[in-house]
């Protein structure tokens, strides 16, 4: 998955990227931003539909376009470029609905052996946070880049 992916545009600072996803629905624009919240060094990823007329990001439309997996590869991918400017951010991030955070869990999962060779990945139970597990439920994540060796 993390190699099949679409091509993008960034903002200077590697903040917000965008790029176009293609299928039967047609071609939709994805904005992936990084905003660092109210906590020093701790980011949001925020992912919606870029809509044509307004310019507006809506983190609610489900486009449908049987390309979940490359999308979900190509925010990926902005991660790792947005982490190489900001390398000791740490990244939160969260579905806008419990089927889109398992939607993030599951592409966790599927790619955790690559994903843990350069990030801590965190999930967070009902509980606390804890080092992220396969099969379990979380409501948000939150991914730091490992120290460079």
């Amino acid at each position: 998955m993390i190699n099949d992916r679409y091509t993008f545009a960034s903002s200077p600072d590697l903040l917000t990227f965008e790029f176009d996803s293609v299928g039967p629905k047609g071609t939709v624009t994805k904005v992936v931003q990084y905003t660092e919240i109210n906590v020093k060094g701790f980011y949001n990823l925020g992912f919606g539909d870029k809509e044509p007329e307004s310019g507006y990001i809506s983190d609610l439309s489900v486009t449908n376009n049987g390309d979940s997996q490359k999308v979900l590869a190509t925010v990926a991918r902005t991660l790792y470029l947005f982490m190489e400017r900001h390398p000791d951010a740490i990244v939160l991030a969260t579905g806008s609905t419990q089927a889109r955070t398992r939607l993030y869990r599951m592409g966790i999962t599927n790619n955790l052996t690559a994903i843990e060779q350069d990030f801590d990945v965190l999930g967070l139970t009902d509980a606390d946070w804890e080092p992220f597990r396969k099969n379990v439920t979380y409501h948000a994540f939150s991914v730091r880049r490992k120290p460079q060796q």
